[in-house]
């Protein structure tokens, strides 16, 4: 069945050159923009690459609106620092994107149409400031898990932005993980709040790896090409492992009855996701999806302007040198 899904992606190209570009990928070559490509190949990476990019721009939006509310001058800069990297995040993967021969206008248009995501971990509101702590705690560390083995990943561009990525991603997470652990060794009234940040952020942190295997659509292809190097599960899987163990020595209680450490595999059973929740998210219907998108609506007006002076510009330089040569 796995070569059969396989097969079926790829039918329009040339089987010769489907077949050697298969072999330079399980030789573990890294495939250039320049380079030949199934379209699939190509048109798999311009979702997966817009889509993370997009999520990097509006993850900034559950934490922004508490950089003036932060506790202290320290935990100011500490999450200004964060916010400002996730903006330079998306530029890296936008520009990964753009060697695949599609826009970052394009990539916003899709967005601003429906017709791409962002992560559906965004759409839930940061309610306290215990949630930041939470973001960076379990929200960046799921995206860790995902992204350190895209630093494998076999296109180049996306590979290289990767390793930058995942090194700002760890800060993110080891700033979260202090600011939970401040609070679970502060107050009863603190630790309360890490401890409700856990129970709410917990289940929609999982779904960040997506469906189950089982019912992942694109996985099969991905995993062939090696634009992936983990499946769904197996990522899920090592979050849960890791995460158990910092909590149990923060004293705060992971949101499963279910939860049971299970010694012939070496790791935590842990119970699923509601996954009606998680497809009703990217249906649009989350808490936070309308504010989201018409927060990235308004930016995208309101940079209109700037836009078509930095497009003129271009075109007077443009012409200059046609006029020098």
């Amino acid at each position: 069945m796995y070569a059969q899904m396989v097969k079926s992606e790829a039918t329009n190209d040339d089987p010769e050159l489907l077949a050697a570009f298969q072999a330079r990928i399980d030789a573990g070559e890294k495939i250039e923009p320049k380079d030949w490509m199934p379209e699939g190949y190509r048109k798999t990476l311009i979702r997966q690459i817009g889509q993370h990019a997009h999520s990097e721009v509006v993850g900034q939006l559950p934490e922004g609106n508490w950089i003036t509310r932060a506790p202290t001058l320290e935990r100011k800069a500490i999450l200004l620092a964060k916010v400002q990297d996730e903006a330079g995040h998306g530029l890296y993967l936008y520009c990964a994107a753009e060697t695949l021969g599609v826009s970052r206008d394009d990539l916003t248009e899709q967005l601003l149409s429906g017709r791409m995501k962002y992560s559906s971990i965004f759409n839930y509101p940061t309610l306290n400031w215990a949630d930041i702590g939470a973001v960076g705690w379990l929200v960046d560390g799921a995206a860790i898990m995902n992204q350190v083995p895209l630093q494998r990943t076999s296109f180049g561009p996306y590979s290289r932005a990767m390793i930058r990525i995942c090194k700002e991603e760890s800060f993110h997470q080891r700033q979260g993980y202090d600011l939970i652990r401040v609070m679970a060794q502060g107050t009863a009234e603190q630790k309360a709040m890490a401890q409700d940040a856990l129970n709410r952020f917990w289940y929609p942190s999982l779904m960040m790896f997506g469906p189950s295997d089982k019912d992942s659509v694109h996985s099969a292809q991905s995993m062939a090409w090696k634009i992936k190097i983990n499946t769904n599960d197996e990522l899920r899987q090592k979050f849960v492992d890791q995460t158990v163990p910092q909590a149990h020595y923060l004293g705060l209680t992971i949101p499963d009855e279910a939860l049971a450490w299970n010694e012939d595999k070496g790791g935590w059973d842990f119970s699923e996701p509601d996954w009606s929740e998680f497809y009703e998210v990217l249906k649009g219907n989350g808490p936070c999806n309308t504010d989201r998108m018409e927060a990235r609506q308004k930016a995208w007006n309101d940079g209109a302007w700037f836009r078509d002076g930095l497009m003129a510009h271009a075109r007077k330089s443009a012409a200059r040198r046609v006029a020098a040569e």
